[in-house]
């Protein structure tokens, strides 16, 4: 298991993506070839430790990966939660909100979507859409969303205190990564539905999303809520990054299974 404490973003002082290599490799001495294996021990002990929290069921646990497009959040998913029991684990992806969650507040519909105990909820895209997206393409006036990151704080702060653990992940990928991927879309058959020509309206805002992201952590990341930046430009590295980010935290929960009932030493099965 790779020491997650460099991925970990401390509240001290502002946030830079610049300090942050998208192509790092920090920990881990091996290739492809060896990340690969060491993240099947990862997922076996990821598997065993969600096994306990669902058997517990006293607390919950929820994972917020953000990125920019081609990030590999759906990678990231589906390789490090592979193990896992699906009865207790779920996805929810936020796209652009309904009519019906424009009526209600931004935080609504996401409050519907937060872990009950004894399982983990992933949000593929989250609630900081709403002091991201919003803020960068300019839906929402200056005023409204810079209130947003105290809610943010609250909202995270209560799910905490009422015995959800949180990890953040912003999955950091370099622009020309970024480039190398949407082109491998463009090029494959099976991949180009997932191209949008909207796609490269984000990547000529690049900038600003940068500085939407930065300003987000810095002011959101905190001991009860913390974020991790991870490297993205390799894949196989990204997933050892946050599989161990996932087995660490659950570890220190160290979740129980609950004792059997009394009375079963003698009980043989006709």
């Amino acid at each position: 298991m790779l020491d997650t404490t460099p991925f970990l973003v401390g509240t001290e002082r502002p946030f830079r993506l610049a300090d942050h290599d998208p192509a790092a490799r920090i920990g881990f001495e091996g290739g492809k070839h060896e990340g690969r294996s060491a993240l099947g021990a990862m997922t076996t002990r990821l598997a065993e430790l969600q096994r306990h929290l669902w058997a517990e069921g006293q607390r919950a646990v929820l994972v917020v990966l953000q990125a920019m497009d081609t990030g590999g959040k759906d990678g990231t998913i589906r390789h490090v939660f592979s193990g896992v029991n699906p009865q207790g684990v779920r996805v929810w992806s936020f796209g652009a909100p309904t009519e019906l969650e424009l009526a209600h507040d931004y935080l609504w519909r996401v409050h519907l979507r937060t872990p009950e105990r004894g399982t983990i909820t992933i949000f593929n895209r989250s609630h900081y859409e709403d002091v991201i997206v919003v803020r960068v393409r300019g839906l929402v006036p200056e005023e409204r969303w810079a209130r947003r990151f105290e809610h943010i704080r609250q909202f995270e702060r209560m799910l905490a205190d009422e015995g959800t653990v949180i990890v953040k992940v912003f999955i950091n990928i370099s622009k020309e990564e970024q480039r190398v991927r949407l082109q491998k879309r463009l090029d494959d058959p099976e991949k180009r539905w997932k191209f949008r020509r909207g796609d490269l309206d984000d990547r000529r805002l690049w900038d600003p999303f940068q500085t939407a992201y930065e300003e987000a952590v810095t002011q959101t990341s905190t001991e009860y809520a913390p974020w991790y930046v991870v490297p993205g430009d390799r894949k196989w590295y990204r997933n050892l990054v946050v599989s161990s980010i996932l087995v660490r935290t659950l570890e220190q929960m160290d979740p129980r299974l609950p004792p059997p009932e009394p009375g079963l030493d003698d009980v043989v099965v006709q």
